[in-house]
């Protein structure tokens, strides 16, 4: 063959290959949703240069999680994976000298996370702690050689080894009886006995911990979802250790003060005891001279706006820097020259990361798109690493520079498989609600969404109340997921959502159900109004404070063919038996004066009479935070009032569906349900 003729052939085919049209694009299921490496917090080296992060990945058929190690540079680049045993490793911490990363993980026949260390280099990980209790929450020392950790412990035991026998014997016992002298007895999905959550040291090398607030009379908060990291700090010296503690001693009118200990043990003295409300997260200047903690100033209500204070240590003095910032200043970190605290704050809908001046309290935007958590700075302040992540991404590590809000993508696990997803666009809008007040909403189209044609409205109920819905990825109610069925997806921010002030926050306590519902109602309106939207094919579902809002929409006017009710509180009276106990008495007792007629306005249970619009009704058993009667009272009022209805129970699941193949089932359940009512797709 002539070589001009090759040369022609080879550029043809090189063209033809160029023209082939990349591979069709899917829109995101559940089940590609459970292919997705979830990213945890990072920890950042020193010096910056590089950052650990644990991810997990699922084996959806064994319903079991596995989650390693990861090192990444912040100059980008492949990432190492530093551990790779079966089982989870979780909240790394990097020693101050930059040789040693520690972290939880339950390995051989632990039943109970402990405590290893492993080299940034490479290596074998090493346990440092084997206790019957466990070992979590870990904090270094600045000396590099000991950490502190949060073991839940029997405080009256005088030592670990006696420990490990009651734990064996009641393991062995046939009694199952338990007893309880004060509440909370439960939390989330776990029973609470007598064991406390208190602070250790330990040498890296190992041995026996010595305790640390253990005698104090006081121990840190049992934690939603066990020991919390951010209750406690050590000191830049390494002399004093400063801690949460709730010092209310009737244990049904919270009120978490900072105290603060010697590291080696000793007298704790508290440092909040003239603010009756809850005082949070205390964090140590670098240069030694303030301690940084959080306060609220309305008892008994756990969504009150947190002002950021600075503690003097030397005069004693207290200073709130954010009394005029209407944001709650929580989860900061200060930037190493002890200048300013930084970290992600609840803004308007969006995860936003701030910077907090030490001198003035000003306040400033330092991103202004997606949403970013787990911020990590090096020693010297020059690098910084988050967690970003949207309604289009999944969370993702990021470098991001302090001064300019820029993020550049460091991690890549997913973007082979994201590849092949369609994912839908979104956007914000506000619509006019309750009181003509501003509801901020996010909508996610379908993918390949045609205004020209009419879909079918599936309106997402948040839970809380107060807890605002941020541009975020949210694995358990995937809006990207229900809109590739075919629905357009709206989330909005009804009155009572943080983030919006602590006046819109607070608008709804007494009256749960008012302006949530008016502005529910105007939203369905809204949506209803606009060419794009088939008003005969609307539904809407929520979970938890969102599950209840969806049993009262049950008894009143609305304009949705069915609803979808998960965990939903469904009696105002029942739930009493909740785990959530320490806010039952902001507003008086069901049995006070006055409560009944609130009682009848807000409890959906007395709109049964009412009951005419087909719900599926989902719940598990586990879920000590809306107990399960909730399901099966509204379950049984919907039969007997002869509602079309369905009922769902998750003997193990407790207040979210946690287990892949239980979240699979909940969305199939929940897709074929809402399929019959309101047909997804355009027409």
């Amino acid at each position: 063959m002539r070589p001009s003729l090759a040369l022609s052939l080879l550029l043809a085919l090189a063209g033809a290959a160029r023209a082939e049209p990349p591979p069709a694009r899917a829109p995101l299921s559940a089940e590609t949703m459970w292919k997705l490496t979830r990213l945890g917090d990072p920890a950042l080296s020193p010096d910056g240069r590089r950052a650990v992060v644990p991810a997990t990945v699922w084996d959806v058929e064994k319903d079991r999680p596995s989650s390693d190690l990861w090192l990444l540079s912040t100059a980008g680049g492949e990432p190492v994976r530093l551990t790779s045993h079966e089982g989870p490793d979780a909240n790394p911490a990097w020693s101050p000298d930059g040789k040693w990363i520690a972290f939880e993980s339950k390995r051989g026949e632990d039943e109970v996370s402990q405590l290893w260390v492993i080299s940034p280099d490479g290596g074998e990980a090493r346990r440092v702690t084997s206790l019957p209790t466990g070992a979590a929450a870990a904090r270094w020392f600045p000396d590099s050689r000991r950490i502190a950790f949060v073991s839940n412990v029997f405080p009256d035991a005088k030592s670990f080894e006696e420990m490990g026998k009651r734990l064996e014997e009641r393991k062995k016992s046939k009694v199952t009886a338990r007893v309880w002298d004060a509440d909370r007895a439960r939390v989330w999905d776990r029973y609470l006995d007598e064991r406390e959550p208190h602070l250790y040291s330990v040498a890296i090398d190992g041995g026996e911990p010595a305790a640390i607030t253990l005698g104090t009379g006081f121990h840190l908060p049992y934690g939603e979802f066990g020991p919390d990291r951010g209750a406690y700090d050590v000191s830049p010296d390494g002399a004093e250790i400063a801690f949460v503690a709730d010092t209310d001693r009737t244990s049904v009118d919270p009120n978490p003060d900072v105290l603060v200990v010697p590291a080696a043990g000793g007298k704790a003295v508290n440092l909040t005891a003239d603010n009756p409300a809850g005082d949070r997260e205390p964090r140590y200047s670098p240069d030694g001279r303030f301690l940084a903690f959080g306060r609220q100033t309305i008892r008994r209500f756990y969504a009150d706006r947190v002002r950021l204070v600075l503690h003097d240590r030397a005069s004693g003095a207290k200073r709130v820097l954010t009394e005029a910032w209407d944001r709650s200043a929580s989860g900061l970190e200060w930037t190493p020259d002890s200048r300013a605290l930084v970290g992600d704050v609840d803004d308007a809908g969006t995860r936003r990361v701030y910077r907090v001046d030490a001198a003035t309290g000003r306040p400033g935007a330092v991103t202004r798109g997606s949403s970013f958590s787990g911020l990590a700075l090096s020693a010297d302040g020059g690098t910084a690493v988050a967690i970003r992540q949207s309604f289009r991404e999944p969370p993702v590590l990021v470098r991001l520079d302090l001064a300019t809000g820029e993020a550049a993508k460091l991690s890549a696990f997913d973007d082979a498989l994201l590849a092949t997803v369609d994912l839908g666009e979104f956007e914000s809008v506000t619509v006019k609600g309750a009181g003509g007040d501003p509801v901020q909403t996010w909508v996610v189209y379908p993918p390949g969404f045609d205004r020209t044609k009419r879909y079918p409205l599936y309106l997402l109920i948040h839970g809380g109340p107060h807890n605002g819905v941020t541009d975020g990825w949210a694995w358990r109610w995937h809006a990207q997921v229900f809109a590739g069925w075919g629905y357009v997806v709206a989330w909005h921010n009804f009155h009572g959502s943080s983030g919006f002030g602590q006046a819109f926050t607070d608008s709804i306590n007494p009256d749960w159900a008012t302006k949530p519902y008016e502005d529910t109602i105007a939203v369905a309106r809204w949506f209803a109004s606009k060419p794009w939207i088939d008003p005969k094919r609307m539904a809407a579902g929520g979970g938890s404070y969102g599950g209840y809002l969806a049993s009262l929409l049950l008894g009143r006017p609305h304009p949705f063919q069915t609803l979808v009710i998960h965990a939903g509180v469904y009696n105002r009276y029942t739930q009493y038996g909740s785990d959530h106990g320490g806010n039952r008495k902001r507003f008086g007792e069901y049995w006070e004066p006055g409560q009944e007629a609130l009682m009848r306005k807000i409890s959906p249970h007395f709109g049964a009479g009412r009951f005419q619009t087909p719900a599926l009704v989902l719940h598990g058993a586990l879920d000590y935070r809306v107990p399960e009667n909730h399901a099966f009272e509204l379950f049984a009022a919907l039969q007997n009032r002869g509602v079309r209805s369905r009922l769902v129970h998750y003997p193990n699941e407790n207040h979210w569906i946690l287990k892949p193949q239980n979240s699979l089932h909940w969305y199939r359940t929940v897709r074929e349900w809402i399929a019959e009512f309101a047909p997804p797709g355009p027409r």
